[in-house]
């Protein structure tokens, strides 16, 4: 039986069941990097690098999460989320990416996963974010196929100890922005600038997914997706030139991913030819059937062919992200509608654009979807009464929400909603520039105050009943 949401113009039904939650990352809140036997991340290596982030900071402290998880959870049970996404830091659990687990490491997350559970939210855990340790990057990183195999044992590792609690599994969050932004182009970490030469990183993420998948249900892990970040991808213009960028990027992007964890099979025999061996065997592994596909969609993209003229970038994934020379496209801002404080153009009929998308291509193939990010950021201020009016935010996930509505209308089976983020938090390369929580943090003191969306979101899921 559905069940009612009032939202700021009337009211949505969402199916019964529906499921309500936020998410985090391990490196963007938890802080303690040098605590309890953690070692370096590839982050930690990045952002000691001058210039690398936007205001010269870095997640040695971020929100203090590890600290302050008890206040956090306190926050999601007030709240009222039905389930809470984080990542765990693999330099925390394993602190090389080889041999034994860090036993303090893993007892952190213990005592969060109890604390979660106490409140009444379901855990729903990443394995990785980005965040590996530096001694394998130090290796080849994911440049390696050795990469699939630590990554297979850091799974096996970490669901040893929390599988019996944790019933959602990710085995990892968006490895396209980390192909594309860490290994190609190098605004993310580890700043690796190989381009086209990044191929078989996307092959070996796509492979280790596989492999941590098996492992994840090995060690008795019930339900096991991945989650892809998916934005609709609009030609410039109706030219034969912009078409072809356009499909070219979509092909990049959107289906480079998803084709072969769906399908089982690259988007093109070219793609496929391109990436190290054994590929068909591979394939085999890493198109297993999945329990749950995310969705992260924040924007969409409008994709041309290369100019001359012009200049060649776009609102990306980075703000004002700068395409390199020698690509067959480039991005072109996304004119006539709001923007975030990021500057990205706010389109909520894109996520039910890409959820229908979806649903078209993969078919049956397709298993149940949950939006596992959605978010936005804006440079959100505490007035004199100590309150954070958030209008836009609110505008913003409310539309959002309206979207998904019409995709589950469209028949794509959707089974729950993700807000980003539960807090303001370390934004990567930006770094603690772009707020995107549900609540205010104050950097200085680590004070945190709950939003008026965060209200308004408590009293959307209050309405499910």
């Amino acid at each position: 039986m559905p069940v009612a949401v009032n939202t700021t113009d009337g009211t949505l039904s969402f199916p019964a069941g529906f499921r309500w939650g936020v998410a985090a990352t391990a490196y963007q809140i938890e802080g303690a990097a040098d605590e309890d036997g953690r070692g370096p991340s590839v982050w930690d290596t990045f952002t000691a690098q001058p210039g690398r982030v936007a205001d010269g900071r870095d997640g040695r402290v971020a929100c203090d999460h590890y600290h302050r998880y008890h206040e956090d959870v306190a926050l999601m049970r007030d709240l009222g989320v039905g389930a809470y996404e984080f990542s765990l830091s693999w330099s925390r659990v394993q602190p090389t990416g080889s041999g034994p687990a860090n036993d303090a490491g893993l007892a952190f997350y213990d005592r969060l996963v109890d604390a979660l559970c106490a409140a009444g939210i379901t855990p729903v855990a990443i394995l990785y974010h980005w965040d590996h340790p530096q001694p394998l990057e130090d290796a080849g990183g994911w440049t390696s196929r050795d990469m699939t195999a630590r990554f297979a044992d850091y799974a096996t590792l970490a669901a040893d100890r929390l599988a019996d609690r944790v019933p959602f599994w990710i085995t990892m969050s968006e490895p396209q922005v980390l192909t594309l932004l860490g290994y190609a182009t190098g605004v993310h970490a580890p700043g690796r600038a190989l381009m086209f030469d990044a191929l078989p990183v996307a092959h070996h993420l796509l492979y280790g997914h596989g492999l941590a998948t098996e492992a994840l249900r090995a060690a008795g892990a019930r339900d096991v997706g991945i989650v892809e970040n998916h934005m609709p991808v609009w030609p410039a213009s109706e030219s034969d030139a912009d078409a072809g960028a356009a499909q070219a990027y979509d092909l990049l992007y959107n289906h480079l991913f998803a084709d072969p964890v769906l399908l089982g099979r690259y988007p093109s025999e070219e793609v496929g030819a391109a990436m190290p061996g054994p590929v068909a065997e591979d394939l085999r592994t890493i198109g297993a059937p999945l329990d749950f596909y995310g969705v992260n969609y924040y924007m969409p993209a409008l994709v041309g062919a290369p100019r001359t003229d012009g200049p060649t970038g776009g609102a990306g994934l980075v703000n004002a992200m700068t395409m390199p020379a020698g690509l067959p496209f480039e991005l072109r801002p996304v004119d006539g509608y709001p923007r975030t404080g990021f500057g990205w153009p706010v389109v909520p009929d894109g996520l039910r654009q890409v959820l229908v998308g979806l649903r078209d291509r993969y078919g049956e193939r397709l298993p149940p979807v949950y939006v596992t990010e959605n978010g936005c950021s804006y440079d959100d201020r505490l007035d004199e009464t100590g309150r954070v009016r958030d209008e836009r935010r609110i505008a913003f996930h409310d539309g959002h929400l309206r979207a998904v509505r019409a995709a589950i209308d469209a028949g794509v089976d959707v089974r729950g909603y993700f807000a980003w983020s539960i807090m303001d938090n370390f934004e990567w390369a930006e770094g603690l520039t772009q707020r995107f929580g549900l609540v205010h943090v104050d950097y200085d003191t680590l004070v945190r105050t709950p939003k008026d969306s965060y209200h308004w979101y408590r009293e959307v899921i209050r309405g499910t009943g």
